[in-house]
């Protein structure tokens, strides 16, 4: 019976796993066909790999596009590590009634959705364009600061801090460390597994981020992947073949980060401490 019930297990679990890896495996496919094959539908691979992407780098300035995602993911993943993994720690070690009062209107900034704030911000970072022209519209900052210390992650870092041995931090203060050196010297390295699944989380929603970077970074110029493929897509007659082998190559450094990271984030998620 119980080999019956494995048996059934693992043929739905197959199935799952076809359902789930078809969409990634009909894109790869469709990086090797023509346009047409595309829209048709075809499923079996092509030989015009290699005439996309000679296509896609005359058509689009896909380097500067990948150079501006690589750029704004990388600082705002190493800024909101360090600023929300600061406010964690802050959180948990010092704790007080009011930080706790603090702490609970912090989470229900996670209640208010992004779209609602786009039109303040917006107007922030205009007029900061003026006076601060580096922070300004069209720049890589203002792109990046609005996701430095979010909620989501300072909840996520003050919940993996409980689980931190706060006699290290005490040995720490003993042998003469600053508190910021406690931080950077006990508690980070300490906290490497929570610091690889924060990262992955984050450098995967800096690189797949569309709907701010469309408004804020106006130039082509500045352009993220993301806004280049839907610029692909929004031509007259789209070049399908082209766009999916744009998406392969947008695809290629999160998938390598993941793949990298993979254990430590299954670590971190889990709240191991090492």
């Amino acid at each position: 019976m119980t080999k019956n019930k494995n048996i059934g297990s693992y043929i739905f679990l197959g199935l799952m796993s076809i359902v789930f890896a078809f969409p990634f495996y009909f894109l790869l496919v469709s990086a090797t066909n023509k346009s047409i094959d595309v829209t048709n539908g075809r499923l079996l691979p092509g030989g015009y790999f290699f005439e996309n992407l000679k296509n896609l780098f005359e058509t689009a300035d896909i380097a500067r596009a990948l150079k501006n995602s690589a750029v704004i993911s990388v600082l705002q993943t190493v800024l909101a590590l360090f600023f929300a993994s600061l406010a964690g720690y802050g959180f948990e070690i010092y704790r007080s009634k009011y930080k706790d009062i603090v702490f609970n209107v912090l989470m229900l900034a996670m209640m208010i959705p992004f779209a609602s704030l786009m039109i303040p911000l917006f107007r922030l970072f205009g007029s900061l364009s003026n006076t601060v022209p580096i922070i300004g519209i069209d720049t890589y900052a203002a792109a990046i600061l609005p996701y430095i210390s979010t909620a989501f992650l300072i909840f996520y870092f003050r919940q993996n801090t409980k689980m931190f041995p706060k006699d290290l931090l005490e040995a720490g203060r003993i042998d003469g460390l600053s508190e910021l050196g406690c931080f950077i010297r006990i508690y980070m390295p300490s906290m490497k597994t929570t610091y690889a699944a924060a990262g992955i989380i984050t450098f995967l929603s800096a690189w797949n981020n569309y709907l701010w970077p469309l408004i804020v970074l106006q130039t082509p110029e500045n352009q993220t992947i993301p806004l280049l493929i839907s610029n692909l897509g929004s031509s007259y007659s789209p070049d399908y073949g082209v766009i999916m082998t744009a998406i392969v190559l947008a695809t290629l450094p999160t998938a390598l980060i993941f793949f990298i990271l993979q254990k430590h984030f299954v670590a971190g998620m889990l709240g191991s401490i090492k």
